[in-house]
């Protein structure tokens, strides 16, 4: 019997390739073209205002919080209230700036409970940090109205989001800076690369010298210019980062952005079979999706006693789930609130995400289940 994996990206291979071929016979292959058409196309299927190309996620998540930082003159040892249900690029990017990290602990969606983050506010709290967990936007309104009425900044750790829409529109537009991951196993997958979106004009234009070493005039921009005899000449203003994204990268984003839609309907195919064949095993706690919310399924989770042991069972069977995520608290680098956010160390003992990827059937999604039982009978 043929192994599940947890995640198999599908491309368009014959369209990308197409693309790619255009960067190569141009000859621009670097920051370019590519990336300027898909920022506009990304512009165009969020309807967010601003949308930068990066290399990362995480490379979207340090410029948001840098940049956010720079205009708020925000100080070393300044708070921003975080989630420590998340891979550790959210709560790495706040330590990369000498921020500290508050953790409140998660809802019933696996996100940020605003009923939780209220009391972590402080006088030296200056953003909140909330990660869209498999594509839910949990109760990311109301956590949007508490910064709004705390005049703190919102960043939105949206990695899982791509293609999550709240009662029909693109998320992003709640928060001041909104990140996206197209890496190799996302819902749009390139290689590795992302997109920072800032409501600020200015501070979108501010990340676009951040992200190429703080050079004034990237080299396309250098390029495309029509006139002037100093084409060439530009200013470094600050100790940037290399952070920008490539045309290969965009080339393929473009594409699969063709397909996100579709795709992501598949997704919450998957997930509509996983709950009819799991709704009525008591032993099997399935987490919901809020209220409103299309989500783009990047995950789909449960959560299940003795965890550990029925993953392995699991893979006896060549079924081959995951875990999203461990409690960062666990980290010697967080562990300073070991014990402070019960339910989310609560879940991170007991989650486990199935297989979620386009290349699954009916009949496959059905095996997954039953191993998961079956496990779940041997292991108790």
């Amino acid at each position: 019997m043929e192994p599940i994996q947890l995640f198999v990206p599908t491309f368009h291979v014959d369209e990308v390739l197409s693309e790619i071929r255009e960067c190569l016979e141009k000859g621009w292959t670097g920051l370019g073209f590519k990336t300027v058409q898909f920022e506009e196309a990304w512009r165009n299927y969020t309807g967010l205002k601003n949308a930068h190309f990066v290399n990362s996620a995480t490379a979207g998540l340090h410029l948001a919080v840098r940049l956010l930082k720079e205009a708020g003159n925000w100080k070393q040892g300044d708070e921003v209230i975080s989630t420590p249900l998340t891979f550790v690029s959210t709560n790495h990017v706040l330590l990369y700036e000498g921020l500290r990290p508050v953790f409140a602990d998660v809802d019933e969606y696996l996100c940020l409970d605003p009923d939780a983050v209220l009391p972590q506010i402080t006088p030296r709290t200056r953003a909140v940090m909330f990660v869209g967990l498999g594509g839910n936007v949990g109760q990311l309104p109301r956590v949007a109205d508490l910064c709004r009425r705390n005049n703190l900044k919102l960043i939105l750790d949206a990695s899982h989001m791509a293609g999550t829409r709240y009662y029909g529109g693109h998320v992003g537009g709640e928060a001041d800076v909104s990140v996206f991951s197209f890496q190799a196993v996302k819902n749009l997958p390139t290689a590795d690369s992302g997109m920072v979106c800032f409501s600020d004009a200015e501070l979108d234009r501010e990340a676009r010298k951040w992200s190429w070493l703080g050079i004034g005039k990237d080299t396309y921009a250098r390029t495309v210019e029509k006139e002037g005899t100093y084409r060439w000449y530009y200013d470094v203003e600050h100790v940037g980062f290399k952070y920008n994204g490539n045309s290969i990268m965009a080339a393929i984003a473009l594409v699969q952005l063709r397909y996100l839609d579709r795709d992501n309907t598949y997704r919450r195919q998957i997930a509509a079979w996983y709950d009819e064949f799991l709704e009525d095993d008591p032993r099997v706690g399935r987490v919901p999706v809020a209220p409103g919310c299309e989500s783009a399924r990047h995950l789909y989770q449960v959560l299940v006693e003795n965890r550990d042991q029925v993953m392995a069972q699991m893979n006896e069977e060549k079924v081959f789930p995951g875990v999203h995520y461990r409690d960062n608290t666990v980290y010697r680098m967080y562990r300073y609130a070991a014990g402070t956010c019960p339910k989310a160390a609560r879940a991170s003992d007991c989650l486990i995400s199935l297989p979620v990827h386009l290349r699954l059937t009916r009949y496959d999604v059905a095996r997954v289940a039953s191993c998961l039982q079956r496990a779940l009978g041997q292991c108790i």
